[in-house]
């Protein structure tokens, strides 16, 4: 993005952003490139930044473990393994190894389900691979200490095995020595010591001569000196000797080392890259949980469509201090791209354009952005900026002449891709005078279709916007009860300066705000009254809708609790019925058993009576006659209990009784010669000749 001035991204603040960033990132290949952040232009790239972080977000909300644990700065060890004959040290391979170790947890942790969940996060090793062979090569050659192997080679195996018996047989003898030393009574409290990694005697100054060796020096008080034995010369010889073999072979193992693993020094430096981005993308993750970032809708055209937006280093300001931030709603089209602010001084303008040009700056960066994530946010390919006083000494500028200079710049390069910000436009010069450049710049900015955003105090701009295509006015509520800014902006409407409001309630003398208000011209006098009047207006029409709006969800929730209160009576009446209908069943299983019982009886006597055809009326009168009659005195009987018969004319809304099965229902129609009676739950049509009306009995 081209930025004009060149500190437009410290004007507006993108450096803060860029330092806390930094402060989240581990790793220096994170930290550089958070401290280089660019602004970019491409919808795909931008995309793709903004759902790696979201990814990342989610990740750190759902406290699901990422492998990205260790710091590894290992630019240096991998630029020097690229670099012929470039040797690395033991530690400096371990370091390698872990950056190897950390790929294959990365490796690991996507398997094809997460790479399904997490595409973008996975874009990251898209291009590379994991090579086993890395980690085979340093194992074989060091421990994990960085400490080369015995078996590393043949040579070293074998020098070490000589040094190990060498100086097993240097500390026999130099206990032989010591022992005799200390027996004369020569040797010092100390008994022993090294001296150019040779082991020494440590004896009294007055008993050197009487020791055979070389004298390597004597301590500070000069009561000490220090003595190799010369029957331990020829052995400290050939272990110094072993000792340098030792150094040159593992020297020349560990050149081996770097020279297999330096065709891998693409891939490795490629891991760095991976594993860097990756805590970079955290540290935007980590900055998008405390800026309550969120991945907005992003459109390859110039457009914004804020919702909730927040000043992003606002809003942690007032998280610590547990103050409320008031968010900008505004949408810049085609029909309206560019926005007039008005209203009173300190009344939040022009942190309101800061907070719009911010956020633009932040999602063109790949930031999660502190908006409602249903926001539509477009790109441009510029932006442009004039906030302050720009008053330049050096060029013998004035304050207006430094304002006009950036104004042609961006009348001369602004297009359709443009976004400027613009505070006080025209100021620093006549109002009058100043007032009519300011609308003209403003309309050549418009002609040129770029958007933008201006504050102003100027009555003409005000009044120009109202009704110029492709202008918006805003003006930035402010209460004038209580002399309070309401640091919230309401797009659409003009705002007042409270020039005289603002006298009156600090307690300016009375007869000096009459004199000023006799200065100013009725007309200009009287449209400031009116926007102050008209805005008080709609901050109490957005009460009322508040209000309105409260109602009504309370309204919803009303509703929602007689809902579930009658599903619950729907069920209630459901288990009524499916209990009434067990109630039966169970009769009939019991008329059934007793029947079984009597069949049984009945074929017994069958057998053994000779009169068969009285058998058989007993059985016919068991199966049909008895069934029905049980059935129906115990539904009879149950009716009449509750139920007294009146015999009066069947009418609607009236309790009925069907005369065959003594079941008692509500009336619901009549029709012609029958009726649809409510028994329960469901509906029957029944002849009127079947039914008789009943009235419930009053129980005393």
């Amino acid at each position: 993005m081209k930025l004009y001035p060149e500190t437009a991204d410290v004007q507006l603040e993108l450096t803060k952003v860029k330092a806390l960033l930094t402060e989240h990132c581990k790793s220096e290949y994170a930290k550089n490139k958070a401290t280089h952040l660019r602004v970019h232009t491409k919808k795909e790239f931008i995309e793709l930044q903004l759902q790696q972080s979201h990814e990342f977000k989610l990740l750190l909300t759902l406290a699901q473990y990422f492998p990205n644990d260790d710091i590894l700065n290992v630019s240096k060890e991998i630029k020097l393994l690229g670099i012929p004959g470039g040797s690395l040290g033991g530690e400096q391979f371990i370091q390698i190894r872990k950056l190897a170790e950390s790929i294959e947890k990365i490796f690991r942790w996507f398997d094809n389900e997460r790479r399904l969940a997490y595409p973008a996060l996975s874009q990251v090793i898209k291009d590379t691979w994991y090579e086993k062979a890395i980690i085979n090569l340093i194992d074989e050659v060091l421990d994990e200490t960085g400490s080369v192997k015995d078996t590393a080679s043949a040579g070293l195996q074998k020098i070490r095995m000589g040094l190990y018996k060498k100086r097993n047989e240097l500390r026999r003898a130099f206990e032989k020595v010591i022992a005799k030393l200390a027996k004369a009574g020569y040797t010092a409290d100390i008994d022993e010591s090294f001296s150019n990694g040779r082991r020494v005697v440590a004896v009294f100054s007055e008993h050197k001569r009487q020791v055979k060796g070389i004298l390597h020096g004597e301590s500070d008080s000069r009561k000490t000196a220090f003595i190799e034995p010369e029957e331990t010369i020829h052995l400290n010889n050939d272990v110094f000797a072993l000792e340098n073999d030792e150094r040159k072979e593992v020297l020349r193992i560990l050149r081996t080392l770097s020279a297999n693993l330096s065709v891998y020094s693409g891939l490795l430096n490629t891991w760095y890259q991976v594993v860097g981005e990756y805590d970079f993308i955290c540290a935007k993750a980590k900055l998008a949980i405390d800026m309550n970032g969120n991945y907005p809708n992003v459109v390859d055209k110039a457009h914004i469509e804020l919702k909730d937006a927040y000043h992003p280093l606002l809003y942690l300001y007032n998280q610590r201090s547990s103050k409320k931030t008031i968010p900008v709603t505004l949408t810049l089209d085609e029909k309206s791209r560019i926005l007039v602010i008005s209203g009173p001084n300190a009344g939040g303008k022009t942190v309101t354009m800061k907070t719009i040009g911010l956020n633009q700056m932040m999602m063109q960066s790949g930031l999660l952005v502190p908006v409602h994530p249903t926001s539509v946010m477009g790109i441009f390919k510029q932006l442009f900026i004039h906030i302050g006083d720009t008053q330049n000494l050096e060029f013998e500028l004035s304050t207006y002449s430094s304002h006009l200079l950036h104004m042609k710049f961006f009348i001369e390069n602004a297009n359709g891709k443009t976004l400027f910000f613009i505070d006080e436009l025209g100021s620093g010069s006549d109002p009058n005078l100043g007032g009519a450049f300011a609308e003209v710049i403003l309309e050549e900015l418009s002609r040129r279709h770029s958007f933008g955003v201006v504050t102003t105090h100027y009555l003409n701009l005000k009044v120009m916007a109202n009704h110029t295509n492709g202008i918006l006015n805003g003006a930035m509520a402010f209460d004038e009860a209580n002399l309070q800014p309401l640091y919230k902006l309401i797009p659409g409407k003009p705002g007042s300066s409270y020039t005289f409001s603002i006298a009156e309630r600090i307690g300016l003398p009375q007869y000096l705000i009459k004199r000023a208000r006799t200065l100013v011209e009725e007309d200009h006098f009287r449209l400031d009254k009116l926007l102050n009047s008209t805005e008080q207006d709609l901050q109490a029409l957005d009460k009322e809708k508040k209000e309105l709006q409260r109602l009504l969800k309370e309204n919803d929730r009303l509703k929602k609790e007689m809902e579930t209160v009658m599903d619950k009576e729907r069920h209630r009446q459901q288990v009524e019925l499916l209990k009434h209908q067990n109630t039966v069943t169970e009769e009939r299983i019991d008329y059934l058993k007793d029947t079984e019982r009597k069949l049984k009886q009945i074929v017994l006597e069958w057998r053994k009576s000779e009169n068969k055809q009285e058998v058989l009326k007993q059985i016919q009168n068991l199966l049909f006659k008895k069934k029905e009659q049980a059935i129906d005195n115990k539904l009879a009987k149950k009716a009449n209990s509750k139920y007294l018969e009146t015999n009066a004319a069947i009418a609607v809304g009236m309790k009925v009784k069907m005369k065959k099965n003594h079941q008692v229902g509500e009336v619901k129609e009549i029709r012609g010669k029958r009726a649809v009676v409510q028994i329960g739950m469901l509906p029957m049509s029944v002849d009127l000749s079947d039914l008789v009306t009943v009235e419930e009995k009053v129980i005393a």
